[in-house]
């Protein structure tokens, strides 16, 4: 037999194993939308790795260990401060001038629909609470998060907060505490379950650059509630990202709402937390600064985390000749 007749014949054999191949007869896919409509129970419910995000990543699981170790070693002990709502705004204006004081990382809002965001972002001068640069994090459902985007695309205050990343927190069922519902006025097909919170940088602040600032890609942007979170008007993560993503120890948490006792607002390490319902009230301004300056103002570099963070692709300069 030739050469050519027996590559024939393999071309052959091998034509009859393709075309006797039969695919799947059903085609297996993870529909959850369509079997939300069935079993009413959410996507994000089987989210298989939802309490550990860096499961079978081991260089990411130290990351996480090691930053937290860090940023528990840099932390002020934790300080509430129990003021009514309308009382806010004249108590932190009394802090910039009286006491000196401005924060580095401020958060507005919590996981609860009664809040007066949009009065205190409006008569409170944060580009003086806040420093240069410094982070601004506001949280709110999806109404008051678009009203407050109007605000923040006002020119007034795109000149002083420039908006930087949106990050989103989903509840795992309507039995959560964090489970916002409907609002009265919406007529929306789809219920709109999700906390929106837009991150806003004062100043000029560099990923190439400012590595002693912020640690970017430490965290995501989108977070599912964990089993562990215990009932409150904070999940614990929401400070995480927070904590995660900026080297200052300087940290405030302002709720300008009432939770009451249902869902309690906790004090925690390296924050001062102003809310009418924090449990404990013990802060006071010169204990805040010795605070300060026993751990500093900044987490300082550690070559181990800084070997472990994702970084962005340097691009490569074009030599010239």
């Amino acid at each position: 037999m030739s050469y050519d007749t027996k590559r024939n014949e393999s071309k052959q054999e091998n034509k009859t194993k393709h075309v006797s191949f039969k695919p799947l007869k059903e085609f297996y896919t993870n529909n959850y939308s369509d079997n939300y409509i069935h079993t009413g129970s959410f996507p994000q419910a089987h989210v298989t790795n939802v309490e550990n995000t860096v499961e079978g990543y081991p260089k990411l699981q130290k990351l996480f260990q090691e930053k937290e170790k860090q940023i528990a070693d840099y932390a002020t002990k934790p300080y509430g401060c129990k003021v009514a709502i309308d009382e806010m705004v004249p108590t932190l204006k009394n802090w910039i001038k009286k006491d000196k004081i401005t924060f580095d990382v401020v958060m507005i809002g919590c996981l609860t629909d009664n809040q007066f965001i949009y009065p205190l972002l409006t008569q409170l001068p944060l580009d003086k609470l806040i420093s240069k640069p410094g982070f601004l994090f506001i949280w709110a459902s999806v109404q008051k998060i678009n009203e407050l985007s109007r605000l923040l695309n006002n020119e007034i205050w795109a000149k002083k907060f420039r908006r930087s990343e949106e990050l989103v927190f989903v509840p795992v069922d309507k039995d959560s505490p964090f489970y916002p519902g409907l609002d009265g006025d919406d007529n929306s097909v789809l219920e709109k379950m999700q906390w929106h919170c837009w991150m806003c940088i004062t100043g000029t602040v560099r990923r190439s650059t400012d590595g002693h600032l912020i640690h970017c890609n430490v965290d995501t942007d989108l977070s599912i509630e964990t089993k562990g979170a215990c009932n409150g008007s904070v999940p614990p993560h929401l400070y995480k990202i927070a904590e995660n993503f900026s080297t200052a120890t300087r940290r405030l948490h302002i709720i300008p709402a009432r939770t009451g006792w249902e869902t309690p607002v906790r004090l925690r390490p390296g924050w001062v937390i102003m809310s009418p319902d924090v449990l404990i009230n013990n802060f006071a301004p010169s204990s805040f600064k010795s605070e300060l300056a026993r751990v500093g103002c900044n987490i300082p570099l550690k070559s181990e985390i800084e070997s472990l963070r994702p970084k962005s692709p340097v691009q490569k300069t074009e030599k010239l000749v």
